[in-house]
């Protein structure tokens, strides 16, 4: 299986099947995103991404493994943390996610790029799963100048926060509050940033 993974190229859906129909393939899929070897690494992580996607219920006792990622200095590790445990909120009968909010927002303010990044673009996912934290996460994203990030990178990690806000908004209970961060946004050093801000208010202000 490793052999296979090692391919620039695999066929993601088919590795995915044979993970579904034996647990031999899924523990290699974790042994996988564990190796050094870049290749095996990625094609273990897209594997198991879609996987987590659409059969959820697979991962989720599994959900110890990913946590342990995020304790790492390994920034890919903690990126492949952050997706999977956002796709797994979705079957989270235990909780597991509330208990630990904390260490999963703190990566806001990680001194990283990616970790904050992609900690805001999956936020919509999370509250989808779990509404009842709505309300908390928000505040954690328009906090964002809170961090120690330097203005340009926390200017870049904002288009990733009002892509996490797009994700859920029609929902939103505070609408006010992220139009007015957004419209702030149309000044923004980066060009994504502007160009997510104007999109987000093309379709959202309706003032």
């Amino acid at each position: 299986m490793l052999t296979e993974l090692s391919k620039k190229r695999i066929d993601v859906e088919k590795v995915a099947k044979r993970a579904l129909a034996d647990p031999k393939v899924l523990s290699e899929l974790f042994e996988g995103i564990l190796c050094k070897k870049e290749t095996i690494r990625f094609n273990s992580f897209k594997v198991l991404l879609q996987l987590s996607e659409e059969h959820p219920k697979l991962l989720y006792p599994e959900w110890d493994f990913f946590a342990k990622l995020l304790d790492t200095d390994n920034a890919y590790h903690i990126y492949i943390a952050i997706y999977i445990i956002a796709n797994l909120t979705r079957v989270d009968t235990k909780n597991k996610f509330e208990k630990m909010f904390k260490k999963y927002y703190d990566f806001l303010d990680d001194a990283r790029i990616v970790p904050p990044s992609h900690v805001a673009l999956n936020s919509g996912k999370i509250i989808r799963a779990k509404p009842k934290l709505q309300t908390k996460i928000t505040k954690r994203l328009l906090a964002i100048d809170e961090t120690h990030h330097e203005p340009g990178r926390k200017d870049l990690i904002k288009g990733y926060v009002i892509e996490g806000f797009s994700e859920y908004f029609g929902e939103a209970k505070n609408k006010k509050e992220i139009i007015e961060f957004v419209k702030r946004q149309l000044n923004s050093t980066s060009p994504k940033t502007r160009k997510v801000a104007k999109e987000f208010l093309k379709k959202w202000d309706r003032e």
